[in-house]
């Protein structure tokens, strides 16, 4: 096996890992939610999750991490195997989609976008003295 089919071998395997994730993350979400899954950092007084918005925090989380491993899988193929102008340009298309609905799913899972600080739980108290 020469290093091209090696590395072709690593990118099917990451997307097969990617698709995994999702797919199981999907299945594992119901029963969590049933359950009553509730993110261990809410902001202070808010109302618990409903069963419904708990899954799709818990299908979008892991819809974000499938979609990492296809990026990466993405980026493995193409930079190691095939780096054309033409190859290169598909994979920036391809990062630019996955990289918006990633941005998406976590202004849709956390209720910020990814590079606004999370909010303080509690505000700090300074003691004078």
């Amino acid at each position: 096996m020469d290093f091209q089919e090696m590395i072709q071998a690593v990118g099917g395997y990451m997307d097969v890992a990617g698709v995994a994730v999702m797919v199981i993350g999907a299945v594992v979400s119901v029963p969590m939610a049933l359950r009553g899954f509730q993110p261990r950092r809410r902001p202070e007084g808010e109302e618990p999750l409903s069963v419904y918005r708990s899954y799709r925090q818990l299908l979008g989380r892991s819809i974000l991490l499938g979609l990492e491993l296809l990026v990466a899988a993405d980026i493995i193929r193409t930079v190691a195997v095939t780096p054309t102008f033409e190859s290169v340009g598909v994979l920036a298309i391809i990062v630019l989609i996955r990289t918006f609905l990633s941005f998406s799913l976590e202004l849709e899972i956390t209720g910020r976008w990814p590079w606004e600080k999370q909010p303080e739980d509690s505000p700090s108290v300074s003691t004078a003295g």
